[in-house]
C-alpha cells in the first residue's frame, strides 16, 4: 500500500557527483529508496532497522547482536538456516551486522532474484519462529564469538569495543556492546519477541534497492510483500547525548595476552549533521590517514615512535553511519623502550599545528581529493552494498536519501579557518580519553 502523497523523485543538486534517487514511503512507515544501475546483472537488497547498541535494553547488553543472530533462525515460510540457503544456491551472498545506530541485513543475488529477496525479507520482518531451543543455540554462538574475538585473543576489544566504554559517561553509550555473558545468558523467550515486536516494525526500517532492476516492477512487489505488515509503537526516544568533556580522562588495561604495548586517543566528535564534522574529516586525512599524512611521517617515519598509525571516526562502519556521538580515534602499537607520553608529546605538536595556524590551500585541496576517493571508494564497497549503506542510513537517520548527492559539496565547503576552529574546540586535551594496553604476555 504506497502512499501516492509520500512517493516522490528527489531531485538531486548541482554537484560533482549527482545520481537521481528515487524515494517511497508505505503507509505503515517503511521507508523505501531505489538506486538503478543497469551496469551489471545483480542487484543489492538491504534492510536497516533503527536499532542498535546504544539503546539495547538496559541489563541485555549484547542484545542487539543477539537478535542479528535470530533473524537467521526461520521465519514463517523459511526454516532454521533456509534463508542463507536461499541465497546462496541462487548465486547470492548475505549478511549483517550491528552497529551503534541500526542493525542491517543485505543481499546481494543476481537480477532475477530480486522478487524472491524481496519476499523473503518481508517474511522475516513478519516474524520469526524464536524458538528456546534457537534462543538458547545462538546465545551460545554468541557467547563464543565475545571469547574468541575479546577475551582469549590478544588486544581483544582494542580500541573498537574498549574506547567507548573509557570515553563515555552516558550508559548508553558507555556500556559493552558486545554483551556481558551474564546478561546474554539471562535473555529470555519473552525479551526477544518484545525487541522483535517493538524494533523489527516496518516504522522503524529502511530498504534501499540497487542495481539492475525496473523500479515500476520493483516498487510493485515492494507493495505486494511489505505492505500488508503492520506498524507498531515505538517507544521514546532515548537521551544519547554526552556532556562536553572538560578534562582529560587516562585508564589503562592490563593484557596477559599481548606482547607489545598499546595506545589510543579518543576526541568527542562533533554531531554528524554539523560542518565541523566533515571539517573533522579532512582533519583526519591531514593528520593520520595515509602515509602522506602528518603523523605518519613525523612519528613513524622520522621518529620510529611506532610502526603504524591507525585513525577512524567510526569503529563500525563509515564516517556516515552514526547518528548518535561518535569518537575520533587514533591508536598504535609500539616497542616498550618508547614510553606512552613520549609518543602523546609528538602526536600533541602534530594537532597543535592545526589548532594555531590554519592549513594551507594546498594541504586542504589534498584532505578533500583524499576524502573524494575514499567517498567513491565507500560507494563502490561490496558490488553495491556501500552505495545502499548510504541510501539507507540517510534515509533512516535524517529521511532524506538525497544527501548522498551533497556530500561532496559539504566537503567543498569547509575552510582553512573551520579546520583551525574545529581543531581548537574538539581535539583540546581537556576532551580526549588515553587509553593504554599494557602487556602481561611473553
Amino acid at each position: 500500500m504506497i502512499c501516492a502523497a509520500c512517493a516522490t523523485t528527489v531531485p538531486s543538486p548541482q554537484a560533482a557527483f549527482s545520481v537521481p534517487v528515487e524515494y517511497h514511503t508505505l503507509t505503515n512507515g517503511l521507508r523505501v529508496v531505489l538506486w538503478p544501475d543497469h551496469t551489471s546483472p545483480r542487484v543489492t537488497v538491504a534492510v536497516y532497522y533503527g536499532i542498535g547498541f546504544r539503546v539495547e535494553p538496559k541489563n541485555r547488553t549484547g542484545f542487539a547482536h543477539l537478535f542479528e543472530h535470530l533473524m537467521f533462525q526461520g521465519s514463517p515460510n523459511l526454516g532454521k538456516g533456509e534463508f542463507m540457503k536461499l541465497v546462496r544456491l541462487n548465486g547470492g551472498v548475505a549478511n549483517g551486522s550491528t552497529t551503534f545506530d541500526f542493525t542491517h541485513y543485505h543481499e546481494i543475488v543476481p537480477s532475477n532474484m530480486l522478487r524472491t529477496v524481496l519476499w523473503a525479507e518481508a517474511d522475516r520482518m513478519k516474524g520469526l519462529d524464536i524458538t528456546e531451543d534457537a534462543l538458547t543455540s545462538q546465545k551460545g554462538v554468541v557467547s563464543n564469538e565475545v571469547r574468541v574475538n575479546v577475551i582469549n585473543r590478544p588486544y581483544g576489544g582494542f580500541p573498537w569495543l574498549d574506547m567507548p566504554q573509557a570515553a563515555n559517561v552516558n550508559w548508553y553509550n558507555a556500556h559493552n556492546t558486545y554483551g556481558d555473558l551474564a546478561d546474554i545468558d539471562a535473555a529470555t523467550i519473552e525479551d526477544a519477541h518484545n525487541f522483535f515486536k517493538t524494533y523489527y516494525a516496518p516504522n522503524n526500517a529502511s530498504l534501499a534497492i540497487v542495481g539492475d532492476f525496473d523500479p515500476a516492477q520493483t516498487m510493485a512487489w515492494v507493495n505486494q510483500y511489505f505492505g500488508a505488515i503492520p506498524s507498531q509503537p515505538q517507544p521514546p526516544s532515548v537521551d544519547v547525548s554526552e556532556p562536553r568533556q572538560e578534562q582529560e580522562r587516562r585508564r589503562s588495561k592490563t593484557d596477559d595476552k599481548a606482547t607489545r604495548p598499546a595506545m589510543a586517543i579518543a576526541y568527542h566528535a562533533p554531531t554528524a549533521e554539523s560542518d565541523a564534522y566533515y571539517a573533522l574529516a579532512l582533519i583526519n586525512q591531514i593528520l593520520a590517514a595515509g602515509k602522506d599524512s602528518w603523523l605518519y611521517e613525523d612519528i613513524v617515519r622520522k621518529r620510529g615512535l611506532t610502526s603504524g598509525i591507525e585513525a577512524t571516526m567510526n569503529s563500525y562502519g563509515t564516517m556516515f553511519d552514526v547518528k548518535g556521538p561518535a569518537l575520533y580515534t587514533i591508536s598504535l602499537f609500539h616497542d616498550a623502550n618508547r614510553s606512552s607520553d613520549e609518543i602523546l608529546k609528538a602526536i600533541d605538536q602534530n594537532i597543535d599545528r592545526l589548532r594555531t595556524q590554519p592549513v594551507d590551500a594546498a594541504t586542504l585541496e589534498r584532505a578533500r581529493v583524499k576524502m573524494r576517493s575514499r567517498f567513491y571508494e565507500d560507494l563502490d564497497a561490496e558490488y553495491g552494498f556501500g552505495r545502499a549503506n548510504l541510501l539507507e542510513v540517510f534515509a533512516l537517520f535524517y529521511d532524506d536519501p538525497a544527501r548522498i548527492n551533497r556530500i561532496e559539496s559539504r566537503f567543498a565547503a569547509v575552510t582553512p579557518e573551520l579546520i583551525r576552529k574545529t581543531a581548537e574546540e574538539y581535539l583540546r586535551p581537556s576532551n580526549r580519553t588515553i587509553l593504554t594496553i599494557v602487556p602481561g604476555g611473553k
